[in-house]
């Protein structure tokens, strides 16, 4: 790896983690995830701590990029932000939308398939829900479990797509690009390790995982790296293929659209490091399935003709 990107490297690293981790400390010393301000935005009750979270926090990444750019005079060049269909990439695009949700729905599968006494045939979280705000005739809690699971799967990858791209844009744009030199399975671990990493503020204060699991705070902090691990996989294998960042930011918001939906199949309390939800590690199992064929097959990670800057020197 040549000085020069080493030095945009760890320009990167320090901007997106102080950005990121610096909005961690305001909303600890506000208050934390759960007990800070709120405030009453279109009849939407939103804490102080969600809108850092989906702004400063989220996009700390993405700014990275664009200061170290600016700072190190790098320019727009190798922005991956050009969508590419030629030579039937357009299956990658295809692949972030829709296997996301398929990885999580196995892993809810064999989650309960191994605690059976967790799962709920009555949706009681769900019933519950319903109940509170029914002004009629409820549909049942199985319909609406497939048609949250159908909209997710089909619409949650546009939807979530600007939060997304805060991260994306930031690691599988710019970080694991400039690594790549490395090797693109070196490149895919270090951005996964750093990724992880990066999540650590606010997976200790109970984000994903709560604070009431086995080993808290700080096993959680650790299954979170290795879920990012098994993403980055997943997510620098489709950028890498496509020669574009859209396909991993199609991928997380397909992710992010589905992934607590094994909350509202369970009964009593589960370990969290477990699942049903994705960052558990049985709840993250398809995931790891697939990070590991993409590790083995030994042309995976080829970049596409176009993908230059993808290349291993």
């Amino acid at each position: 790896m040549e000085k020069t990107t080493k030095i945009r490297v760890i320009l990167f690293l320090t901007f997106a983690f102080a950005i990121s981790w610096g909005t961690g400390i305001v909303i600890y010393i506000t208050g934390g995830l759960d007990n800070g301000p709120s405030y009453m935005i279109e009849n939407v009750q939103i804490s102080l701590a969600q809108i850092l979270l989906a702004s400063c926090y989220m996009f700390g990444p993405a700014i990275a990029n664009i200061l170290t750019r600016i700072l190190t005079r790098e320019g727009s060049h190798d922005l991956y932000l050009r969508p590419r269909f030629d030579h039937k990439r357009w299956i990658y695009y295809l692949f972030g939308w829709f296997f996301p949700g398929v990885f999580v729905l196995l892993g809810m599968v064999f989650f309960f398939i191994q605690f059976p006494a967790y799962f709920d045939p009555e949706l009681t979280v769900l019933s519950d829900k319903m109940a509170a705000v029914a002004t009629g005739t409820q549909p049942s809690p199985w319909l609406v479990i497939v048609v949250q699971t159908l909209q997710a799967m089909l619409i949650s990858p546009l939807l979530n797509a600007l939060p997304t791209f805060g991260e994306e844009f930031g690691w599988r744009g710019y970080l694991q690009p400039k690594l790549m030199p490395l090797g693109s399975r070196q490149a895919i671990v270090l951005t996964g390790i750093i990724w992880g990493v990066w999540h650590w503020p606010i997976i200790l204060m109970g984000y994903n995982y709560g604070n009431d699991y086995f080993g808290a705070p700080f096993l959680g902090p650790l299954a979170m790296l290795w879920f990012t691990l098994t993403l980055s996989a997943l997510f620098g294998w489709i950028t890498i293929k496509a020669g574009s960042v859209w396909p991993a930011v199609i991928a997380h918001g397909a992710l992010n659209g589905i992934a607590s939906l094994g909350i509202l199949l369970v009964k009593g309390n589960p370990s969290t490091l477990l699942g049903p939800t994705p960052v558990g590690f049985l709840g993250g199992l398809g995931f790891t399935i697939a990070a590991v064929v993409i590790f083995i097959l030994p042309k995976a990670l080829k970049p596409c003709q176009y993908g230059q800057a993808f290349r291993r020197n």
